[in-house]
């Protein structure tokens, strides 16, 4: 389970964030591409926007299920 402790700084405020135990599979920025984005310099994906339509949060919690190593929190 995501911590919100270890969360990435790139992350923007709000309910989505992604955690330190990110693989950078791609899984979330497929499935939510206008909420998750590469930090191409670290490895990992974060939240470079929240949802903001009934379709991106469904996405993003899609991503949140989804994700083989539970590195996407919801703090809301």
């Amino acid at each position: 389970m995501a911590d919100i402790a270890n969360k990435y700084q790139e992350n923007v405020s709000g309910k989505y964030f992604v955690d330190n135990q990110c693989i950078d599979c791609d899984l979330c920025r497929e499935t939510a591409p206008e909420n998750f984005t590469r930090y191409d310099d670290g490895g990992y994906s974060y939240v470079k926007k929240q949802p903001e339509t009934p379709e991106e949060e469904a996405q993003c919690k899609e991503a949140k299920e989804g994700c083989p190593v539970e590195a996407i929190g919801d703090n809301g």
